[in-house]
């Protein structure tokens, strides 16, 4: 099955072709680091995370860009509130962002641009919609005009008088049309010094929806292949990013618009206004984060997820289910439990079911992505690996086969299914074998360093060379 992903710009699902065979080019609008992450975050980030890794099984590179929008009102206005910097109330923030996605398992970008950091490219993109008539200076700020894009309104697929109706307000009153949006803004007397520059309309900073435009062209040129945000942003930061872009450039800008569903708590969109608002720092107090990543994957990342304590639970448990599974099967290959065959042939008939549902598990991914369907398949390769514990004698080469299958496709979801065990099964004779090939590496005494290695092997596990240092696994987890 070719991959099929929903874009929100054709307004259906449809096979997905790179502009480049081999490499797909993606970018994710980032955060405002004005505050610390919440749940919201961690549903856009996972699954673009997710859809990452599914285009990487299907044989692609991807190059990933997400930036940061480190300049902005609520910044300005956070930061005076707190009496700091913006640009420390940015660190701060950003440093938070990265402690919650790592822990959620998402993997790190290609790049994280700035804004702070593509000033003078924004000064130039700006200057060129001025000199092609399709923006226009209103003392020191500089607007696009709507009207100079005559397919505005593609992505949301909604007349210009609809958009008109639910544009953000803007203080100057002055534009040619409501619609009309700020690609650089005047500075204002009391804001601080850090976040305005010198233009050629004055000191000022730039509107929200260039930096996108700028950051994402910059870094993986134009045309590129998937853009991506949460739905909120397809009005009116997406649609007027394909507006200000495609008016620079005359090209299309990003072939295929991907948006994930808002996260609703008892079916209301989730904000602080209504004080339903859960930060990740507050949700990881009382889960893992792996929790909170299978929770995450298992409503399909189009539709709504309504947050609960419920469905948080339910993860918990169904995450609880695998390991357990998985921690009884490494058992078995210790012979901690049950009669083993010690045969490391796989049974026919076991490897044949594994492998179906295998297929399965990426035919629902390349399903637009169907995270649900695919946690289900997974479930069920854990009942097939349960089966085997139902016999005497129990198949070490079923388990190890079966228990390789379920590793490559939890990885491919992002779910930590094995590293918790490390350490907890592991006997002693083998850690000291691997500590006396860390000391034979250390004297660079290659030869007795894979002595040790292969002794590991006929022990049932593999060693990784790691930063960190030698990580032991067992053969059945790789």
């Amino acid at each position: 099955m070719t991959l099929q992903i929903y874009n929100t710009l054709t307004g259906r699902q449809e096979p997905f072709q790179s502009i480049d065979p081999q490499t797909v080019r993606m970018y994710v609008c980032g955060i405002t680091p004005y505050d610390v992450c919440h749940v919201g975050h961690a549903r856009c980030y996972v699954v673009f995370d997710v859809v990452r890794r599914v285009l990487k099984a299907n044989g692609y590179r991807v190059r990933f860009v997400q930036n940061f929008t480190d300049v902005d009102d609520k910044i300005i206005t956070r930061a005076q509130e707190r009496g700091v910097k913006p640009s420390e109330l940015v660190r701060q923030n950003i440093d938070d962002f990265f402690n919650k996605m790592d822990a959620l398992g998402v993997e790190r970008a290609d790049a994280y641009p700035k804004v702070t950091e593509h000033i003078p490219d924004i000064i130039t993109l700006i200057k060129k919609l001025v000199d092609n008539g399709v923006a226009y200076r209103l003392g020191g700020d500089v607007y696009f005009s709507v009207k100079g894009f005559p397919s505005y309104g593609k992505l949301s697929k909604r007349p210009l008088e609809e958009l008109q109706s639910g544009a953000r307000i803007d203080v100057n009153k002055e534009k040619k049309d409501s619609l009309d949006f700020a690609l650089w803004k005047e500075s204002k007397p009391a804001e601080p010094a850090e976040v305005s520059w010198d233009s050629p309309w004055g000191k000022g900073r730039p509107g929200w929806h260039i930096e996108c435009s700028v950051m994402s062209m910059k870094h993986l040129g134009v045309p590129f292949d998937i853009h991506g945000g949460g739905l909120d942003l397809i009005f009116p930061h997406h649609e007027n990013e394909i507006a200000q872009s495609e008016a620079a450039t005359r090209k299309p800008f990003a072939n295929v618009w991907m948006h994930n569903g808002f996260v609703t708590v008892d079916r209301e969109k989730m904000s602080k206004s209504l004080n339903n608002f859960f930060t990740l720092s507050e949700i990881f107090a009382q889960y893992q984060p792996s929790v909170v990543r299978y929770m995450l994957l298992s409503v399909h990342y189009r539709a709504p997820l309504d947050f609960s304590k419920e469905i948080l639970e339910q993860s918990r448990q169904a995450l609880s289910g695998l390991r357990d599974s998985i921690a009884r099967a490494n058992r078995v290959l210790q012979k901690q439990e049950f009669g083993v065959d010690e045969s490391d042939k796989p049974g026919s008939e076991i490897a044949r079911a594994i492998e179906e549902l295998v297929n399965e598990f990426h035919e629902a991914l390349r399903d637009d992505f169907n995270t649900p369907e695919a946690l289900g398949i997974l479930h069920k390769m854990i009942k097939l690996l349960e089966k085997q514990f139902l016999t005497n004698t129990v198949s070490r080469g079923s388990v190890r086969f079966i228990l390789s299958k379920i590793r490559s496709c939890a990885e491919v979801l992002g779910l930590d299914l094995f590293s918790f065990m490390q350490g907890l099964f592991i006997p002693a004779e083998v850690t000291r074998l691997a500590q006396e090939r860390e000391a034979a590496r250390q004297r660079k005494d290659w030869k007795k360093a894979d002595r040790f290695r292969d002794q590991i092997s006929l022990a049932g596990y593999v060693v990784e060379d790691t930063a960190q240092g030698p990580r032991l696994l067992p053969k059945a987890s790789v």
